[in-house]
């Protein structure tokens, strides 16, 4: 005979609710393991819940699990507790899910709305099966006092979704399951496929345009290297006009003919060593950008300066970051930059007041500090430069990379004693 035929429907509720803060806690203390050690782009949302009473009392009457022992026995189901990961890509899915792995005991990983066709209407999103590891477990005293070992291992899941994922699966319950309605109507039909399709199209949009921002990102970065090693070797008069060939693959514009593509353009050409040509390029983004549009003159204004800087014209580079400024007060790399300059020329106390102008802006430069240590050195004015390296270690400057000043100042301060 099942347990549904011995257990009442109230006796089943109150074994389910004498657990259901005791999977709550289980539940946070995974979500705080996910959020201390999931490492994304950008860093998911969770959401968690205990399954409804009335979602549970159907599915163990559907199930008919064996009798039990003793009435007070909770009927466990293995999806009792539910966590969402919600990802802002869906690169994120996947690298989640490879994580989650590395965290936990997996029992089962599904694919969900894999298997739909292209004109059904569904979400689809990863569920990950985990057994809860002991120290999740609350202690069964206390406030759990009376409640029983559970038998079998504990499990929860895991769904790993995009935010419109996320959005369309709420939408969808509401529409379709909670009301427990499923249209048959073909147009009605057709529109909730539509809006899925939609949905879909967003995400792989905002992962094609990521992937272009990364793609992107990864050339400033060259470039950004490219200028501090050219910096680093007129400090110390060894400079190579010929610029980094730090190989950059070439990628395919996003959108041919727009800013983002020119700027692209130019940073590869930059990163290739063809300066004029990135110059070029900059020059004709600066042409067509109306003066208005402030925000993207002082970005161009600061990459085509950093070009001229390359190419060793300095005061080309010098107008290019002060115009950058005076596009946009807040750029603080543009002061950092031109500060580089005037250390360049030996200007030491322009430079300290734009590196000064820059860590006012934002302080936690550790490379902006040490480069004011050097040229508060060459003034000597040792203190200063001493407590500006300090600040930059602190900061994370790398040891190898503030060891030569380091001594220089241990030398003065002995020199003094």
């Amino acid at each position: 005979m099942s347990t549904v035929n011995l257990l009442s429907k109230k006796q089943i509720r109150e074994n389910y609710e004498a657990y259901t803060e005791y999977f709550s806690e289980i539940m946070q203390n995974v979500v705080t393991i996910l959020q201390q050690n999931i490492k994304l782009s950008a860093q998911p949302t969770y959401k968690s819940r205990v399954k409804s009473f009335e979602s549970y009392y159907k599915k163990v009457l559907r199930l008919k699990p064996e009798k039990v022992e003793d009435e007070n026995t909770l009927i466990y189901l293995t999806d009792m507790m539910g966590i969402r990961m919600i990802c802002a890509f869906l690169e994120d899915i996947n690298f989640g899910l490879e994580q989650i792995k590395g965290l936990f005991e997996i029992r089962e990983v599904e694919v969900k709305g894999a298997e739909k066709k292209f004109s059904e209407f569904g979400y689809e999103s990863i569920h990950v099966l985990i057994k809860i590891p002991e120290n999740c477990k609350p202690e069964l005293s206390g406030k759990y006092e009376g409640l029983k070992p559970i038998s079998d291992e504990i499990v929860c899941e895991i769904q790993i979704r995009t935010i419109l994922q996320d959005a369309w699966a709420e939408v969808e319950h509401e529409l379709i399951y909670k009301t427990e309605f499923n249209p048959f109507d073909i147009p009605l039909r057709r529109k909730l496929a539509s809006i899925n399709a939609s949905l879909t199209l967003a995400d792989i949009t905002f992962q094609e345009i990521r992937d272009y921002q990364n793609k992107l990102q990864k050339a400033l970065d060259v470039r950004r290297r490219s200028f501090y090693s050219i910096a680093d070797n007129l400090l110390n008069d060894e400079h190579d006009s010929k610029g980094n060939n730090e190989d950059i693959s070439r990628v395919t514009p996003f959108v041919q003919g727009t800013i983002d593509d020119l700027i692209l353009r130019a940073i590869q050409a930059h990163n290739e060593g063809h300066l004029q040509e990135a110059v070029d390029i900059y020059t004709r983004i600066i042409e067509a950008v109306p003066d208005s549009d402030k925000n993207v003159l002082a970005v161009i204004r600061k990459h085509r300066g950093m070009a001229y800087f390359a190419m060793n014209h300095l005061d080309e580079a010098l107008d290019d970051f002060q115009k950058s400024i005076d596009a946009d007060p807040k750029a603080y790399r543009s002061y950092y930059y031109k500060g580089i300059v005037y250390s360049i020329q030996k200007k030491y106390e322009e430079a300290i007041e734009c590196y000064t102008q820059s860590l006012e802006i934002n302080q936690f430069q550790a490379h902006a500090n040490f480069r004011r240590a050097l040229a508060y050195f060459e003034l000597q004015e040792y203190e200063k430069s001493m407590n500006d390296l300090n600040i930059a270690v602190k900061l994370g400057l790398k040891p190898e990379e503030c060891a030569s000043l380091q001594e220089k100042l241990v030398k003065k301060f002995d020199m003094n004693m």
